[in-house]
């Protein structure tokens, strides 16, 4: 003969283990699915940055062969690398590329420019007196009468 117990087990808890492991794995796979598409559009944003430097450095390098020559170049350049042009425009040494990389959701435009780093002063980088710019550096912020000036991170350490 079997003796029962004195206290009652609830019948309503059998199984509860169950549901909620398969919560937990059903949380743990949306995670995870989030994470995967981040890194996609991680992945897809790079190539698109990198497609667009390249595609842009190809039109600058053959600026010579007019707009249309020089962009074709930029397309065969952005086409290797798994990529498209959305528009390119070249005006004198200077490219002006837009690639876009990806489909649907996780499509991105990416923007670049390239031309010739800007005029040297002929005393050299630094100056008749070897000094570095207010900024700290020598660039395209120190050349007077450069029209795309920005000022630039301002060094901690003096001249």
């Amino acid at each position: 003969m079997w003796v029962r117990s004195c206290v009652p087990v609830p019948a309503s808890d059998r199984g509860s283990a169950t549901v909620w492991t398969v919560g937990a794995i059903a949380v743990l796979c949306v995670v995870f699915g989030a994470v995967l598409v981040m890194g996609q559009a991680v992945v897809v944003r790079h190539r698109a940055g990198g497609a667009a430097d390249l595609a842009a450095l190809a039109a600058a390098d053959h600026w010579r062969e007019g707009g249309v020559g020089a962009c074709a170049r930029a397309d065969r350049v952005a086409r290797a690398q798994g990529t498209r042009i959305v528009r390119c425009a070249v005006r004198g040494e200077i490219s002006d590329v837009t690639v876009e990389a990806g489909r649907g959701p996780l499509s991105t435009e990416v923007r670049s420019r390239a031309g010739p780093a800007g005029p040297v002063p002929p005393d050299g980088p630094g100056g008749s007196d070897g000094h570095l710019g207010p900024n700290g550096f020598v660039g395209p912020t120190t050349v007077p009468g450069y029209a795309g000036a920005r000022p630039g991170p301002t060094s901690a350490a003096g001249p």
